[in-house]
């Protein structure tokens, strides 16, 4: 990665990064593959009057796959070159001071599979007293179809049981947002919530109803998710933070009229319904410090995964200023729990100790 940035003014500096990404997989008898990303992306900020803050930039990206298909499953074409354009612009516009800004922006993306996507956005802030900020948000974004939902074939050979869908577009999401923050010396409260719309989501639909294979893939289901978060984080006193956080999320995917994907989305919604966080950092002189975080997770229904609680706590000593080392615990409450998978799948996760140094220089 390289990345070279170049400042105009105090009001205006230009931005170039580019990277190059190289995989090499070899899974034998099932699949092999070498991967060759190139990206480039140039950015522009500047200020236009006193109102506006402005940024645009541009991109491009191309991928070089190459796959071995074997008789298990198979990408055809085994080899292609697919390039990604992009351009996007925003205005952060100040229409009351430092109270009320409104940020106005789209993307502009061209792909090898779908043409033109757009996706544009729009945010509010508003900062009614010192200590209280209202914000709201609304967007939509795609997921531009990848090798696996057009190309990929299993077996390798014909008869196929799974075929990519030629015709598979992207999917797509328009999201609302609202959130609230309020500060009171120091204590800080935040919360937010969301409500998501999903069109076109990937499903497996049965060529030869009520046949169960041949199957292909397809975008043949609609859903939502929405949920909200609520934050606190209080320094105690100037050597000690405390901070708790709680998060609700429901997942709903349904498949529409002519559908025949008996699936319900059980793949796309592997997530707990609510999550809850506590962590404190203390520090304990110039030389000791103390961290501790707790977390509980609810079960993952679809998975059969059940609720677990963890603890993770860190011990760290800085001799001199140049110099820290540390010693932190992950996973105390349990010798091993499992975090994702179903049940003849999933592997756990287990108790772990490890040791760090780090010179600063």
């Amino acid at each position: 990665m390289a990345k070279w940035a170049h400042p105009f003014s105090a009001r205006s500096d230009l931005t170039a990064q580019a990277y190059y990404d190289g995989t090499h997989r070899d899974i034998p008898g099932t699949f092999g593959e070498d991967l060759d990303i190139y990206d480039i992306d140039l950015q522009h900020r500047t200020a236009v009057g006193t109102r506006h803050d402005v940024v645009w930039g541009v991109g491009y990206r191309l991928i070089n796959d190459r796959v071995v298909n074997t008789a298990a499953l198979a990408f055809l074409p085994a080899h292609v070159a697919r390039q990604w354009f992009t351009a996007f612009a925003q205005d952060e516009i100040a229409l009351a001071s430092d109270r009320l800004h409104v940020t106005l922006g789209t993307k502009i993306e061209h792909n090898d599979y779908t043409g033109f996507e757009i996706q544009p956005s729009g945010r509010v802030n508003w900062t009614f007293s010192p200590s209280r900020t209202l914000w709201a948000g609304i967007s939509r974004a795609v997921r531009t179809p990848s090798r696996i939902d057009r190309e990929l074939y299993a077996p390798g050979q014909p008869p196929y049981f799974l075929a990519g869908g030629p015709g598979f577009r992207s999917e797509t999401e328009l999201a609302y947002e609202l959130g609230y923050r309020h500060q009171q010396g120091a204590l800080v409260l935040a919360f937010a919530s969301f409500y998501s719309r999903y069109h076109g989501l990937r499903s497996l639909e049965q060529v030869n109803p009520p046949n169960p294979t041949p199957i292909v893939i397809a975008n043949g289901q609609d859903g939502e998710s929405y949920g909200g978060e609520a934050t606190a984080s209080y320094h105690i006193t100037d050597d000690w933070q405390v901070h708790a956080g709680y998060t609700e999320l429901r997942v709903h995917i349904w498949p529409n009229p002519g559908s025949t994907d008996t699936s319900r989305g059980t793949a796309e919604s592997h997530t707990p319904n609510r999550q809850l966080s506590l962590r404190s950092s203390l520090r304990l002189g110039a030389q000791w410090s103390v961290d501790g975080g707790f977390r509980y997770l609810a079960e993952i229904a679809n998975q059969q995964l059940p609720a677990y609680a963890e603890l993770d706590a860190r011990l760290s000593w800085r001799p001199v200023a140049a110099l820290e080392l540390s010693v932190a615990g992950r996973n105390l409450l349990h010798e091993h729990h499992a975090e994702f998978g179903t049940p003849a799948a999933r592997r756990d996760i287990e108790r772990g100790v490890y040791g760090m140094a780090q010179w600063h220089y």
